[in-house]
């Protein structure tokens, strides 16, 4: 138990793949102390049919959440022991359905009585302790089915890599960058126009002189991102030139440089964003929603892969 107390929650599954070995250890002689022919792996789908008279192997997957292919194993196991009997559905040849054998209903009384005084000794042992790990079993499980442990690791992990991007401001020397990058993901999935290469080559002109600003992300002093917010009219910006590297990407740097811009163009005064992109980039288009933006229709695209106006009202 010292390992445990030092790794700490990191090893909670391996925790408790530790409880449930000793735990099957101990069901497996209780098991033979009851004379019951089973092995304990095998206790949801010997429990189920022990209450009906046959199910089928949907029917019991569905009825003790486990799999098909995992009810299937099981019920093989069972088969193999002489424990059940496996016939073809009347209504469908494709669907088995499962019944105990003769041998497996003799077996009945016995683990019927098991299954009280098993759970007579867990309700003992479960009031002996100061947590009701029975409850909290309940609600770890429903938390899970919210969110996995895979998906909040994977949050901790994209939060902690966000702090080791860096938003700064466009400088000149940052111009090869800003055209690499947008030209890499224009290139991967569509064609380069003519309205690209002017604001790429020359953001100066293009972008900055009317009222416009650029961001770019960067880690490690390596350039990951940029994006742009270009003055359209009064009050009115639009996002636009967001590129993030590949390899940065899940790093949550797209959604730091929308956040700056957002907070800039709230700076300066802005009424409305908008922007123009394409629903293949489905990333993209989520990182908008995420934001804030909706689907609008405005004035015709300059740009020719552009199937998708969004906008955000900053009132």
């Amino acid at each position: 138990m010292d390992f445990y107390s030092q790794v700490g929650k990191v090893a909670i599954g391996s925790r408790l793949r530790r409880l449930s070995e000793s735990l099957t250890e101990d069901a497996a002689e209780v098991y033979g102390l009851y004379g019951v022919p089973a092995d304990p792996r095998w206790f949801p789908v010997l429990y189920v049919l022990s209450k009906q008279e046959s199910a089928t192997v949907t029917e019991i997957a569905r009825a003790i959440c486990h799999s098909h292919p995992s009810v299937s194993q099981i019920i093989k196991q069972m088969n193999a022991k002489g424990l059940v009997n496996i016939q073809k559905s009347q209504q469908d040849a494709r669907v088995s359905v499962i019944s105990l054998s003769q041998t497996g209903r003799q077996a009945v009384p016995s683990f019927e009585q098991q299954c009280a005084d098993v759970e007579q000794a867990t309700e003992t042992l479960l009031s002996q302790a100061q947590n009701d790990l029975w409850a909290a079993i309940e609600e770890i499980e429903f938390l899970l089915d919210s969110k996995s442990l895979l998906d909040r690791v994977k949050a901790v992990r994209k939060a902690r890599e966000c702090l080791s991007v860096s938003i700064v401001d466009y400088r000149p020397e940052f111009q090869t960058d800003f055209a690499r990058l947008n030209y890499a993901w224009i290139e991967q999935y569509f064609k380069v126009e003519e309205t690209d290469r002017q604001s790429l080559e020359d953001p100066e002109t293009k972008i900055l002189k009317p009222g416009g600003h650029i961001f770019m992300a960067e880690i490690d002093g390596d350039i990951v991102g940029t994006c742009a917010l270009i003055k359209s009219g009064d009050g009115v910006y639009e996002l636009a030139k967001m590129a993030v590297a590949e390899t940065a990407r899940g790093k949550g740097v797209g959604c730091l440089l929308g956040k700056t811009a957002l907070e800039k163009a709230r700076d300066l005064g802005a009424r409305s964003i908008f922007l123009e992109s394409n629903t293949a980039l489905k990333p993209a288009i989520n990182l908008y929603q995420k934001l804030g933006f909706k689907k609008v229709v405005r004035n015709p695209s300059p740009y020719e892969r552009c199937n998708i106006q969004m906008a955000l009202s900053m009132d």
